[in-house]
């Protein structure tokens, strides 16, 4: 037997211990996670609806935007739960699921801004070919291959996560449940567990940032070799919108998990902004940014009206 009590729940301690702070948080992450179902569903609906948007690039952007409504759902409802209410706490079998599930949207969704910088690539540097390199079985296979290679990763880290023993230190400096931040509860040692997370981020994480950079250096080669300035510009303007996605959740997940756990402020701003802002900003940057999203929306608008 161990000489130690052991805790059955943490408490999640949030953003802010104010009530009325709080009550405004409430409001504005219930509004931001509307807009998050409301353009993420909206996305699909018009992806799905518009046989002229039938192409691998929609189909993968459509599968981002489930993703982004699964990853803003591991995360939100609670904290919305939480905001309101004095009982702030989540039990440990909780905590170690919503951290499994984060760990598993967001390996996928890392996969498949990969894919589809692959994708641009393809489309850019040989468009004649797109349609036969870039067929409907491949595309298949590398969605199916980013869930299962981001969910084998995300059960390792948990296998080794459940023998970790937690007893006493109860308060989680954050507004959900993070490996990083179940560390310093821990009794026991947690070096294999951070060994687990430290080998999946380098290879899952900074891996897939590697091609992703890899491919948008051969897509500026790409660009540079193209005569006319029309032709540049219509190149560069077909992964803009992926660009600025890769940016948003990169920037921010990966200076998250670079910093030492703390539970300061710009701890918490990185884990809003990759967690809950960026699924919804998500669907806001491939509608406005996207002529052919825009036209689609239009022709669904003329045959409803």
């Amino acid at each position: 037997m161990r000489n130690h009590s052991v805790v059955s729940e943490f408490i999640l301690l949030g953003l802010s211990a104010d009530p009325q702070i709080q009550a405004l948080l409430f409001v504005l992450f219930l509004v931001i996670y509307l807009l998050t179902l409301m353009g993420n569903l909206m996305l699909l609906l018009v992806i799905r609806a518009d046989s002229h948007l039938h192409t691998p690039m929609y189909f993968f952007l459509g599968q981002l935007s489930f993703l982004d409504l699964c990853h803003s759902s591991v995360t939100v409802p609670k904290l919305l739960e939480n905001l309101l209410s004095e009982k702030k706490t989540i039990s440990v079998k909780g905590c170690l699921a919503q951290v499994f599930f984060v760990f598993a949207t967001g390996g996928t969704e890392s996969c498949l801004l990969t894919v589809m910088a692959y994708d641009r690539y393809v489309a850019i540097s040989s468009p004649l070919l797109y349609g036969q390199m870039i067929n409907r079985q491949l595309c298949m296979g590398l969605v199916w291959g980013s869930w299962s290679l981001a969910f084998l990763d995300a059960l390792i880290n948990i296998l080794v996560a459940l023998n970790l023993d937690f007893c006493e230190a109860q308060n989680i400096h954050h507004f959900s449940c993070e490996l990083p931040s179940l560390y310093p509860l821990s009794c026991s040692d947690v070096s294999a567990s951070f060994t687990a997370l430290l080998c999946s981020s380098l290879l899952h994480f900074f891996g897939n940032f590697l091609l992703i950079f890899f491919s948008y250096v051969r897509i500026l080669s790409t660009i540079l070799r193209i005569s006319s300035t029309a032709g540049r510009s219509k190149a560069f303007s077909t992964c803009s919108s992926h660009l600025t996605a890769v940016i948003f959740f990169y920037g921010s997940g990966l200076l998250r998990y670079l910093m030492p756990n703390s539970g300061s402020t710009q701890e918490l701003i990185f884990s809003l902004q990759y967690s809950v802002v960026t699924p919804m900003l998500n669907p806001l940057i491939y509608s406005l940014k996207n002529k052919e999203v825009k036209a689609a929306v239009r022709r669904i608008l003329r045959k409803c009206v």
